[in-house]
Parts: C-alpha cells; structure tokens; sequence
C-alpha cells in the first residue's frame, strides 16, 4: 500500500510539473492519491482499534 501511494505521489508531481493544476489528467491523479491515502487511514485506524 505504501509503495503504491509513493507511485501515486510521484506520478502526480511528474503531471503537475508541465501540466495546469486544473488539467482533467491532474485531477484524476490527485483523487487517485487521495483515495489511496483514505484507504491506508481506514487500515491504519482499524489496526489501532484492535
């Protein structure tokens, strides 16, 4: 899950360096992080929980 995460990250940063933040191409990578990064919260929280 990390690993994904950090491909993410790296994808969106190498996106945004020649693309408009407003870009479709951007925004589908950030909402991809995103929901990648609430993933690994839920997992996070439920391992403290139990």
């Amino acid at each position: 899950m990390i690993l994904r995460i950090e491909e993410l990250r790296l994808e969106l940063n190498k996106l945004s360096a020649y693309k408009r933040l407003a870009d479709p191409e951007v925004i589908k990578a950030s909402q991809e992080l995103d929901d990648a990064l609430n993933m690994y919260n839920i997992l996070l929280e439920k391992r403290i929980s139990e």
